[in-house]
């Protein structure tokens, strides 16, 4: 039968349905790829959630101070009464903000806003990320046009992006050689649409 199907090009309703593209919403297709990746995703619908939530990643990783330089993160953990060491230090866990989620792929992007200097691979390997449902963008060129538009004349510097949520993952790609900023990532999405 597949032999008549290719020599007179007949194809079946089943052919058909294999073949129909799936469109995901730039939140689904975010959280599709951020958890193949191996990244950990807490959606929140209030601060009291995004609070509970963060009390229970540090409770469960027995952490008990966060790295954090950013003043609007800094008042939440003294809402919680959470330790805040105001500098990266690479042995504590971070706890950020970031410019961008971008959905086609599951990466987190960051730039000098939430980094200072400090390259990625530098930092530590456990990352608290909050971030919002309106920093979702569709590709890293959404993301670079956001970042030039909301900072007009004062773009940051540091661009980069967390692509891989698992530590043990080697990432093969040559042009990441001796850079891995594979990072154990904890993401509490806050819904503000």
């Amino acid at each position: 039968m597949n032999f008549f199907k290719n020599i007179f090009n007949i194809s079946s309703k089943e052919d058909e349905i294999k073949e129909q593209e799936v469109v995901l919403s730039l939140d689904d297709s975010f959280v599709h790829y951020f958890k193949k990746k191996g990244g950990k995703f807490l959606y929140c619908t209030s601060i009291n959630e995004v609070l509970e939530n963060l009390g229970n990643i540090l409770k469960e990783n027995n952490w008990d101070e966060l790295a954090c330089i950013d003043t609007d993160l800094l008042s939440l953990l003294k809402k919680r009464n959470i330790i805040a060491n105001k500098s990266l230090i690479n042995e504590i866990p971070l706890f950020t903000s970031c410019e961008h989620l971008i959905a086609d792929n599951g990466d987190i992007m960051f730039s000098s806003n939430q980094l200072n200097s400090n390259k990625l691979a530098a930092l530590t390997t456990n990352f608290i990320v909050f971030a919002t449902t309106s920093q979702l963008v569709k590709n890293t060129g959404e993301g670079l046009t956001g970042i030039k538009t909301n900072f007009k004349g004062n773009i940051p510097t540091n661009i980069s992006a967390i692509k891989n949520y698992l530590i043990e993952e080697k990432d093969d790609n040559f042009l990441n050689y001796g850079n891995s900023n594979s990072k154990n990532l904890y993401l509490l999405l806050f819904e503000d649409l």
